[in-house]
């Protein structure tokens, strides 16, 4: 056979030095590397174990010997697990050598019930992407040996869990390919982890590191991977605020964005986030562990192919690698915060680089489109929303700058492609969590508008949609055009005004054009109403609150019409002396600071140009007899109150 390897110990200087011979179909072999073993090996004896063993006779002495297993997958792991004599049943320790990330970690398990003596030893079994340790009858525990730097991305079950009672208490011998040989039958199997199982487990465990493992191995090992993130969402959405230890919905969707493209390149762990947790400090009940830095295996050969090429190239990264190499979203927060500043004062970038950016996003909204064929409920990817859309072709565009630096022999054309299926996905995840509350809550299209009762599943979906802007703001993820629009509405149905305001100031809710034109012609102009649209108006943006104005047919807005123009008109005024062609006397009233107003807007008036820009720009709004009127009535409702005449003489200055 091809790809057959030998591990063997050699005792060197009171050292145990790991090798490996690589056999080839022609009968040659080569040392292919050597690595120090922190373990003693002297006085060991040894543990002979094939299909003519004898598992009856020698059951009671297989504790009293060390155990110990190497392991390789496809993805370049090199993991060596390591279990010493079992000196006492109060607790067992045994270390996982992690070659492929420079360092090992020594676990010791606590058991419950010392009384209960095992004559089995621990059992390693290989599971790909997965070490399972096994001690029958006490616990079983799932180590994530892909992603192993925290804690609590791998499973600790002991032997008070239901599911420690569901396995056999005889013991197995690992062989390659997820091979598992029971000593007692005889018979071999092939071990996998049921994803429908863990799904069960998933909704039924209630501590956050049980949470944790099992998200991340439903999404790292499943077959059907729509099906099991829809099963996760439904999960989510109906746990949203279960953990405290970390974030459920972040941890979701960083997680599912990165196992979408985990296989079209190696090394892709090393570049993008897999979790959105950086430490665990929180306690795993019943183990303790140590993690310690060990020397990396000294390649012997230079020439790698298949497996070992994908191990020597981790192994590189671990001599070379900085902390920053993993992508995060500080870039593309400074950028648009940039975009933004520019867009207030008037100022923008090229017309090129704006149209790139946008581009871009056109492109990732297109995929999701032509990927989902059943028609959405909600207004999400509908809506015009250029904030949004400027914030994920910049996501698009630094990621791509970010792959190609890193990923050194990848296409381009590949890591573009890359670019796009990671930002749809993770555009989808969040249109997927929205529409499941929404079919889950059974909201129909009615929601839209305002002019209809709220309802309890209103309060519901509300509620998840904050918690969706909550997770995606602090890690600054784009959300789908659309989002903010949706939300706004549910906050408007759900919230009592006092409270929907401070959710608009503080920036939970943002205000959209689309938002405030439903309200603006759904609700009529009653007291209730027009206090509500009266609140909205005041804190929209200027050029978005110009459009609506002219939406709103009410006395307020022509007002706002009238000053936004007069602005404008003052900003370039020079005061020159020229004869007025308007009887003044007929509007003079005591006020000196308005008679001095009314001066100006007559002496624009009074010029050729100042009349036509009037009105061309406001018609019958700006003309002196409706304008000037209404200044005077201005000054007559604050005469005799010398606090608001004072301030109504500073407004007009």
């Amino acid at each position: 056979m091809t790809e057959q390897r030998l591990y063997y110990i050699d005792l060197e200087k009171s050292r145990s030095i790991l090798k490996c011979l690589q056999f080839y179909a022609d009968q040659s072999c080569d040392l292919m590397f050597e690595a120090p073993l922190d373990i003693t090996l002297s006085d060991s004896g040894f543990k002979l174990i094939n299909f003519g063993y004898d598992y009856r006779q020698d059951q009671e002495k297989l504790c009293k010997y060390l155990t110990l297993c190497v392991f390789t997958n496809h993805t370049g792991s090199l993991c060596v697990c390591y279990s010493p004599k079992f000196d006492s049943w109060e607790q067992i320790t045994y270390s996982v050598f992690y070659f492929h990330k420079g360092y090992s970690k020594t676990f010791t398990a606590a058991l419950g019930s010392a009384g209960s003596h095992g004559t089995q030893g621990i059992t390693f079994l290989n599971l790909e992407r997965y070490v399972a340790v096994y001690l029958p009858g006490h616990f079983f525990h799932l180590l994530n040996i892909q992603h192993p730097d925290l804690i609590c991305h791998s499973l600790f079950l002991t032997e008070n869990n239901k599911t420690n009672d569901m396995l056999p208490h005889s013991s197995f011998q690992s062989l390659s390919g997820s091979l598992v040989l029971d000593w007692y039958s005889g018979r071999l199997y092939r071990a996998f982890l049921d994803q429908s199982y863990l799904l069960r487990f998933l909704w039924n465990t209630s501590l956050d590191c049980e949470k944790m493992a099992i998200l991340h191995c439903v999404l790292s090992c499943g077959q059907d991977p729509q099906f099991l993130e829809g099963q996760i969402i439904q999960w989510i959405s109906e746990n949203v605020s279960a953990c405290h230890s970390f974030d459920l919905i972040q941890e979701f969707i960083i997680a599912s964005s990165y196992w979408s493209i985990y296989a079209k390149t190696s090394n892709v762990d090393t570049i993008l986030p897999y979790s959105s947790v950086l430490t665990w400090n929180t306690e795993i009940p019943g183990i303790t562990l140590v993690t310690e830095e060990i020397e990396l295996p000294l390649m012997k050969v230079h020439s790698f192919k298949g497996y070992w090429e994908k191990l020597n190239s981790n192994l590189d990264y671990v001599k070379y690698a900085k902390p920053y190499l993993c992508y995060n979203n500080s870039v593309v927060k400074r950028e648009w915060h940039n975009l933004i500043s520019e867009e207030k004062t008037g100022k923008r970038r090229s017309t090129a680089y704006m149209r790139n950016i946008l581009d871009s996003a056109k492109r990732v909204i297109s995929n999701i489109e032509a990927r989902n064929s059943e028609p959405r409920l909600t207004l999400l990817l509908q809506e015009e929303d250029n904030h949004q859309k400027l914030l994920l072709g910049l996501m698009v565009s630094e990621l791509r700058e970010h792959l190609l630096r890193h990923l050194q022999g990848v296409e381009k054309k590949k890591i573009e492609q890359m670019v796009l299926d990671y930002v749809s996905k993770l555009l989808d995840l969040i249109c997927h969590l929205v529409e499941t509350c929404w079919r889950r809550h059974d909201l129909q299209s009615s929601v839209l508008h305002f002019n209809r009762p709220r309802s309890a599943a209103e309060f519901e979906v509300f509620h998840i949609m904050t918690r969706i802007l909550e997770a995606t703001n602090s890690l600054f993820l784009p959300l789908p055009p659309g989002f903010h629009t949706l939300h706004t509405i549910l906050g408007v149905h759900c919230l009592p005004l006092h409270n929907l305001l401070d959710y608009i100031d503080n920036g939970v809710l943002l205000l959209t054009e689309t938002a405030v034109t439903r309200l603006i012609k759904d609700l009529d102009n009653s007291e209730k109403n027009e206090k509500l649209k009266f609140s909205i108006l005041v804190r929209l943006p200027p050029l978005i609150g110009q459009k609506i104005c002219r939406v709103w047919d009410h006395p307020m807005s022509s007002n706002i019409i009238s000053r936004t123009h007069v602005t404008q008109l003052l900003q370039n005024y020079k005061k020159q002396s020229r004869n007025s062609m308007m009887d003044k006397s007929s509007f003079s009233v005591e006020f000196l600071p308005l008679n001095y107003f009314i001066e100006i807007l007559t002496d624009l008036e009074s010029s050729s140009q100042g009349s036509q820009d009037a009105q061309r720009d406001l018609g019958l709004f700006f003309h002196h007899s409706c304008l000037v009127p209404s200044l005077v009535a201005c000054h007559r409702n604050v005469r005799g109150r010398p606090e608001e005449a004072n301030r109504t003489s500073q407004e007009l200055r």
